[in-house]
């Protein structure tokens, strides 16, 4: 399957931070080490102190399992956890309920199958991200994964980035349609054409949302490929030297990029620059090497079908909805949704997680992807092959056809687990599941992103929403903020505030206003977004606020 192996140097790393938690781990139990000693130690390795349990985060490097690895998981969730894990906007796995004692035995089971948890977690540089249809899609100019699996390499362990001012974040994408929200990241990195027709990298930084939501700005235009891994030290070199360390919610590098001003941050960063760009940091012969693991796997030479011809209803809006195009004919990607109704956005059981192993290894060459959108997806199956698939994934709840719609919704964990979290985001997505439940409006209404979070931490990315809903505090009281006009993609956009926040059992009506005027006021093809971008927010407004909302 194409995606990269651990080598020896990778395996000994790995094996030898098991070995130095679990020890960390016995001396924190045993009273030797005291909470704000350990408390940078369990960082470190992704554990964290949740509302009600310990909450562990799993890498998953550009978002790529295998199906051992998937099966690993869906072990450690039954045996360690309560039967499920929760994917992430960051292509990681969460586990919720681990015992602390028993993360160390978690982990020794993550590194027999090439997993860890080292660096979800700190202020370091996280786990690179990158489009899920990467290899894939038709649109890309070339291939990020052997550039994500260059970055994870050169930034694993990293001395002199171990200890940044703040957490940094890394996506990388080949295609003009950005599937990674790459401009809301600290560094996004852009696979381009330049002048002369060769390809090499826009970069941008200062991207990030939180309290201070901010749209990352060019450093750079282009950037030859051989320069990538200087380039970005420059970055980070700058960031590490002149980023705030007196005040963390002042502390990203969007503040500095802020504060600065774009040229100027640019010119310290080309200087920087100046000084190492030719320190070789890598050879063409290493990404030779790691491309080399991201070979194409042996397609059949098949021709394109139409397999909804005479099927049912249902799969005929399975596969129009959570299918798109690939590269090769014959071939389909294909969304798994972790989005039915009835479930928290992003979670998956132990069994769930099993079967789709065992799937992935039937029907695409054994290798699972996680989506930016908290989906899953097997992105090579054949087409004549789509049904029978997609009768596995009905049986096991997988199949809900709303990839792109409403229900689609990214979703934090919020109050539920969240120590940081003001109000609730899952009974929230289920109100709205209950609210929106007509498929045929759905698809009417066409593509729509609805985000969701529980605090200003934006884990779920509210600002970027073209509908985002952020949990407030009044009292003591869950109350929620609704923005419209938000965007991640190539056309990245923060959302504006439409008036006060709203009860919780508003919600769903709240929306189901706003839709009110996109249905009355669109043009033809035109999303909700682009709607609000013609007309702005004052119509929407007036409409929420006309009249109150019956409970």
């Amino acid at each position: 399957m194409p995606m990269y192996r651990y080598d020896a140097v990778d395996k000994t790393l790995v094996n030898e931070r098991v070995a130095q938690f679990r020890d960390q781990t016995r001396r924190f139990l045993a009273g030797l080490l005291s909470e704000d000693e350990f408390r940078h130690l369990r960082l470190r390795n992704g554990l964290y102190v949740q509302r009600h349990a310990p909450m562990l985060r799993v890498a998953i490097p550009y978002g790529l399992l295998s199906s051992a690895q998937l099966r690993a998981l869906g072990s450690i969730a039954r045996r360690y956890d309560r039967g499920y894990g929760h994917f992430t906007t960051r292509q990681n796995i969460q586990f919720n309920w681990p015992k602390l004692e028993e993360v160390p035995d978690i982990l020794a089971e993550l590194a027999q199958v090439e997993m860890h948890a080292i660096q979800t977690s700190g202020n370091c540089i996280r786990n690179t991200t990158s489009d899920h249809l990467a290899g894939v899609t038709p649109e890309e100019l070339e291939d990020p994964r052997p550039w994500c699996e260059l970055i994870r390499q050169w930034s694993t362990f990293h001395p002199e980035f171990s200890y940044l001012p703040r957490k940094f974040k890394i996506a990388v994408t080949g295609a003009a349609q950005d599937r990674a929200a790459s401009q809301v990241h600290d560094v996004g990195v852009h696979i381009v054409r330049g002048p002369a027709g060769d390809l090499g990298f826009e970069i941008l930084a200062g991207g990030g949302l939180g309290r201070t939501p901010i749209i990352g700005q060019v450093v750079r235009e282009f950037l030859p490929r051989e320069h990538l891994l200087s380039y970005l030290e420059a970055v980070l070199r700058v960031y590490n030297l002149e980023g705030r360390r007196d005040n963390l919610t002042k502390a990203r590098i969007k503040i500095l990029v802020k504060s600065l001003g774009i040229q100027e941050f640019r010119r310290r960063v080309e200087a920087e620059w100046e000084l190492i760009r030719d320190g070789g940091l890598w050879t063409e012969a290493q990404i030779t090497r790691l491309r080399s693991f991201f070979d194409p796997p042996a397609y059949k030479s098949l021709a394109n079908i139409e397999p909804a011809a005479g099927k049912s209803t249902a799969f005929r809006a399975w596969y129009r909805y959570n299918t798109v195009a690939h590269k090769v004919p014959g071939y389909r990607a294909v969304y798994v949704s972790l989005k039915k109704p009835d479930v928290a956005p992003g979670d998956i059981t132990d069994t769930q997680m099993e079967l789709l192993a065992d799937l992935a290894d039937r029907y695409s060459f054994g290798e699972v992807r996680v989506t930016h959108t908290q989906n899953l997806l097997l992105a090579d199956v054949e087409q004549d092959k789509a049904f029978e698939l997609w009768q596995a994934l009905d049986a096991a709840g997988l199949a809900t056809p709303n990839i792109g719609t409403l229900t689609d919704m990214i979703c934090c964990p919020g109050l539920d687990f969240c120590s940081l979290a003001n109000a609730g985001s899952i009974d929230v997505a289920k109100l709205i599941n209950d609210r929106f439940d007509d498929y045929d409006y759905l698809y009417d209404l066409g593509e729509l992103e609805i985000k969701m979070s529980g605090c200003m931490n934006a884990c779920g990315h509210h600002h970027v929403g073209h509908i985002g809903i952020l949990g407030v505090d009044k009292s003591g009281e869950e109350w929620y903020q609704i923005t419209i006009g938000g965007a991640a993609g190539a056309d990245a956009s923060l959302g504006q505030v439409i008036g006060p926040s709203v009860a919780k059992f508003e919600v769903p009506e709240t929306i189901a206003r706003l839709l009110e005027v996109y249905v009355e006021q669109r043009r033809a093809d035109e999303r909700f977004i682009d709607t609000v971008r013609r007309l702005g927010v004052k119509p929407f407004k007036e409409r929420v606020y006309a009249a109150p909302i019956a409970a």
